[in-house]
């Protein structure tokens, strides 16, 4: 059984009106995307969709966590996910590109797959800088060891040999300014 089957909604028997949807988001979701960078979670995402009789609204609520790499110690950690966004979707002959929260299908179709949605919805929940989050008191919650591996690196100096010596004449310009 296709494990994204799941996460599809099927619209065409429904009646005009509010209905609401929930799914579960594990491992084995993101395990099915083969894109994914994220291979483990666990998130609930409630959906309301709200049937007009010309196009669809669809309300996402997804809570949860997903384990990620710190960028800082590379140890693995829970990044708590708390999304809310719209979706709606415009029947039409023609695929166009309205907006990022606007897709087409044609008006044959009896169905909507979300698990893309679901999943950029979380891949942008989840902040640039992926590193542990602090405790109540604002200490860090890195591992020790990788923290004092790092600081016996650190040389407090930036590296002037990395630097391109196109940029020489720049410096020289703001130098003498």
């Amino acid at each position: 059984m296709d494990q994204l089957s799941k996460y599809r909604i099927v619209y065409q028997g429904l009646n005009v009106g509010l209905h609401e949807f929930d799914f579960e988001i594990d491992d084995l979701f993101f395990e099915s995307l083969e894109y994914s960078d994220i291979k483990k979670g666990g998130l609930k995402a409630k959906v309301y969709l709200n049937k007009k009789s010309t196009f669809l609204e669809l309300d996402f609520k997804i809570d949860g966590y997903v384990e990620l790499i710190c960028d800082r110690c590379l140890d693995e950690y829970k990044q708590p996910v708390n999304y809310e966004g719209k979706l709606y979707v415009k029947f039409s002959e023609k695929e166009d590109e309205l907006a990022d929260d606007v897709i087409c299908l044609l008006p044959t179709d009896h169905e909507l797959d979300i698990s893309h949605y679901i999943y950029e919805s979380i891949n942008l929940s989840i902040p640039l800088k992926r590193v542990h989050p602090d405790d109540g008191e604002g200490n860090v919650t890195c591992n020790p060891e990788m923290l004092e591996k790092l600081e016996n690196y650190k040389t407090g100096e930036p590296a002037d040999d990395d630097i391109d010596p196109r940029w020489e004449d720049l410096r020289n310009l703001k130098a003498n300014k």
